[in-house]
């Protein structure tokens, strides 16, 4: 689930609630100048009501507490940000699976396209897109219902391996009758980083923002994951 909390957010509501405090003070202070002036100048012998005071008083101390309250709901989000920002950094140079249908090819690693069909396929090919869009490589893939995986080797028809880049990739099936069937995706990368767009915090997999709604799981790469278990050993 994505959260709503963004940077742009959080820092325009801390501004808001700074400039409602500052004009509360000054308010608040016109008013007692007001009052001292009013009460200076009665008539002693026809007193004012205080109660309309007494009122006023009284709204200034609900404003008052309302803008504290929204200082706190401030802070709140603030730590909530910081939260969110503290598990994106926690992806970073993990492979991750995620939603989509674009994936980026460093040059070297196979890809994990994954996929589920609701129902039997008569035909199921995979079809993977270059970013101009002409297509590179076409596959034959599994047609039973339920959650299926394909991996690209990162090769195109020719058997040529293809250039470091953004590719897409589209399931083109069809049931028994012979309709086209609606396929989600989901693919596999490695996070190099995080970045902020729009306020909204976004895991970088390739030139792709990926964002952590999508994720569905994360590994530690298996070549980080043997040298760890090495040097386990060799210090033991």
């Amino acid at each position: 689930m994505t959260s709503d909390v963004t940077i742009s957010g959080t820092i325009t509501k801390a501004q808001n609630t700074g400039q409602q405090s500052v004009k509360l003070a000054e308010d608040f202070s016109q008013f007692l100048t007001l009052l001292t002036t009013q009460l200076q100048n009665q008539d002693p012998l026809s007193p004012m009501d205080s109660t309309e005071f007494t009122n006023q008083l009284v709204q200034f101390s609900q404003v008052e507490q309302s803008i504290n309250t929204n200082q706190k709901l401030d802070s709140l989000l603030s730590l909530q940000l910081a939260s969110i920002s503290s598990v994106a950094l926690g992806y970073v140079g993990l492979d991750v699976t995620y939603t989509s249908a674009e994936m980026n090819f460093d040059g070297t690693k196979e890809i994990d396209i994954n996929y589920g069909l609701s129902e039997q396929a008569s035909v199921a090919k995979i079809n993977i897109y270059a970013e101009d869009g002409s297509l590179v490589r076409s596959m034959d893939a599994p047609k039973s219902p339920g959650a299926q995986k394909v991996v690209w080797d990162g090769k195109d028809n020719s058997g040529n391996i293809m250039e470091p880049g953004t590719y897409s990739v589209k399931i083109d099936a069809a049931n028994k009758d012979g309709k086209p069937m609606t396929v989600s995706t989901a693919v596999s990368g490695n996070v190099r980083g995080i970045e902020s767009q729009d306020g909204v915090i976004y895991l970088l997999v390739g030139e792709r923002a990926i964002a952590l709604s999508s994720v569905i799981n994360a590994s530690v790469p298996e070549q980080t994951a043997s040298t760890t278990t090495e040097d386990d050993t060799t210090e033991s």
